[in-house]
């Protein structure tokens, strides 16, 4: 008999998240990004910052449907208290390498998902990383890959990025765009049937 179950929608355009509820055997029904000014507030710390605006994509795509489960997803990469959003250009990327090279910074991911009721779910995982440090050749030949477009912090740890990181302690699929372990079990409780779990 199959299982009936509310549509899934991912509330975001980034080929990463899709990419990793692949990974798990989950296929969003459909796709609805949500188009939202993702600028820090004013004095606002990075792991409120991602609970906000994956809050916010959330509520906005579950504006267009009913009956659906929306799940949303931002990743926001924290140097102390700096935000490090997805540089403007390479300078802005080198700059954010230069910072990260030799310490540990933190990479924090909201998660956010909406249920047919109305309710919200919402989820902060923080993932520490610690980068060796860079030469300024390195820097160079990363900002010379174009891999930093897009990426927050300017770097993406399941590319070529990989080979800075010293150490990851949490979880990896955070650091690339969406805890797994976090997302199963959200979905799993809100009655989404979900392989392995249960």
């Amino acid at each position: 008999m199959t299982e009936t179950r509310h549509p899934l929608v991912l509330a975001s355009a980034s080929p990463r998240r899709l990419d990793l509820l692949r990974q798990i055997g989950i296929e969003p029904d459909r796709i609805a990004p949500a188009d939202i000014d993702e600028a820090p507030l004013k004095k606002e710390l990075p792991p409120q910052t991602a609970r906000r605006l994956a809050t916010e994509k959330a509520q906005k795509a579950a504006e267009t449907g009913s009956g659906e489960l929306v799940l949303a997803a931002d990743t926001v990469v924290a140097c102390g208290r700096r935000h490090l959003g997805k540089p403007a250009d390479a300078a802005e990327a080198g700059r954010f390498l230069d910072l990260l090279s030799g310490r540990r910074h933190r990479v924090h991911g909201g998660i956010a998902l909406a249920l047919p009721d109305g309710r919200l779910q919402v989820r902060v995982v923080t993932t520490q990383v610690a980068f060796r440090r860079l030469s300024k050749a390195d820097i160079a030949w990363y900002l010379a890959s174009g891999e930093w477009r897009g990426k927050a912090g300017g770097y993406a740890i399941q590319g070529l990025a990989g080979g800075f990181v010293k150490s990851v302690n949490g979880s990896y699929s955070n650091v690339v765009g969406l805890s797994l372990f976090d997302v199963r079990n959200m979905l799993d409780g809100a009655g989404f049937p979900v392989r392995g779990l249960g």
